[in-house]
């Protein structure tokens, strides 16, 4: 187990104090903070090795190519991509999500066909989809999910048909924290010949990720959630799939060659990358994979399993207390969304941000998902490796100050 006093210096923001109080920063669904390495990366990059990347003869334009396309090898690398063609950077899931249905509904799906997506999806991987629906006349529906917060792979057979084109489905919900059978949604879909995106928004930052071992087409992640910059993002796809589907913008860099008659496409990933990348940013994803390389991710999601069974444990001995979601650790991770009897959600944060607690409130981009449990919103304490059992203590103390009030 890494030293987790050493790892908090690492951040100092977790140094400083909220209305007099010390931080507690529990929002880490929501985004991570992020390390003197990332940062001093970054800052080190604009200071020293600032140029536009690709296609410049001089010698910074060269320099700052090479650390983009490292950085484009190392996420290869952190996903067990086969190839490194295979990796697209975007601004983020999000840009991921919607670069697909894009694409793919342009090319691959008429009116009538179908994507599946499930109960629990953030917005990202629902409104993308019903954007293409309002333009293409394709369907999108959802597999439902049980009481407690889980995908019932039984009904997944049921739910797909000849029309189906796509699974889109989410690793790690990010209300829940339930960590969905990625592999065996794959497995089925594939025998029925539909091709599986992931979103990994909530996965990557926490546990190993094995593309090739899951066998997914399309896995979408961001930076910003796993101690990187924000605007960026990843979008790994099969070169086959790439290959097939159109760019989803155009523009500079991701061309061959252009005519007042026709325009040639560049060769993969450049195919998806129009315009100048956030090629400082892909430098600081980089070093934030080099930090999650340096802890490990067995002693990482160790950590998080204890603190997301410690919390839950601890808040089950307030009064009223409702947890959503799986109960136990191993069906969860890193998060933790609760209500406190009637009191609202919006009240709950509001008060435990004056005792410097972050959390988070709200329906957290998960509409369908809050109106299948019959609320309006949680609050959510989410988990990074830098979290400690004594900040739960004080969050646990927090509520219960909160609820006394009420």
């Amino acid at each position: 187990m890494f030293n987790l006093n050493t790892v908090r210096q690492d951040f100092p923001i977790l140094s400083r104090e909220v209305y007099g109080k010390p931080l507690i920063y529990l929002d880490n669904a929501a985004t991570t903070q992020k390390p003197l390495s990332v940062l001093d990366a970054m800052r080190d990059e604009y200071l020293n090795v600032n140029a536009n990347v690709h296609r410049g003869v001089h010698y910074l334009s060269q320099q700052a190519t090479d650390l983009h396309e490292a950085a484009r090898e190392k996420v290869r690398q952190f996903i067990n991509a086969q190839k490194i063609e295979e990796i697209v950077f975007t601004r983020g899931t999000t840009e991921a999500i919607n670069l697909v249905a894009s694409s793919f509904c342009e090319s691959q799906m008429q009116a009538g066909d179908e994507v599946l997506v499930t109960e629990m999806e953030h917005h990202s991987n629902i409104v993308s989809w019903q954007l293409q629906a309002q333009k293409r006349g394709i369907v999108v529906k959802h597999l439902p999910i049980t009481d407690d917060g889980r995908l019932d792979i039984s009904l997944l057979t049921s739910h797909l048909s000849s029309r189906t084109k796509l699974v889109s489905v989410a690793h790690v919900s990010n209300v829940l924290g339930t960590v969905n059978p990625v592999s065996d949604i794959v497995k089925i879909a594939h025998e029925h010949g539909i091709p599986v995106l992931v979103d990994g928004a909530q996965s990557a930052p926490h546990f190993k990720v094995d593309v090739q071992a899951m066998d997914c087409d399309f896995f979408a992640f961001s930076g910003h959630k796993m101690y990187g910059p924000t605007g960026i993002g990843v979008l790994y796809g099969k070169e086959e799939w790439l290959e097939k589907l159109p760019p989803y913008q155009g523009g500079g860099e991701m061309i061959d060659k252009v005519t007042w008659e026709k325009t040639t496409f560049e060769r993969l990933p450049f195919k998806f990358e129009a315009g100048t990348p956030d090629y400082v940013a892909t430098h600081g994803l980089a070093k934030a994979i080099e930090y999650i390389d340096a802890i490990g991710f067995d002693a990482i999601q160790q950590h998080e399993q204890e603190l997301t069974r410690y919390c839950t444990e601890q808040l089950q001995t307030i009064d009223g207390m409702k947890i959503y979601g799986p109960q136990r650790s191993t069906n969860k991770d890193a998060v933790v969304s609760f209500n406190v009897g009637n009191i609202h959600h919006l009240d709950m944060g509001t008060l435990l941000d004056r005792l410097g607690i972050a959390v988070r409130t709200g329906h957290h981009c998960a509409q369908p998902l809050m109106d299948r449990l019959g609320i309006s919103g949680t609050v959510r304490a989410s988990f990074a490796l830098y979290n400690t059992k004594e900040e739960i203590d004080a969050l646990v103390a927090g509520i219960r100050r909160v609820s006394q009030m009420f």
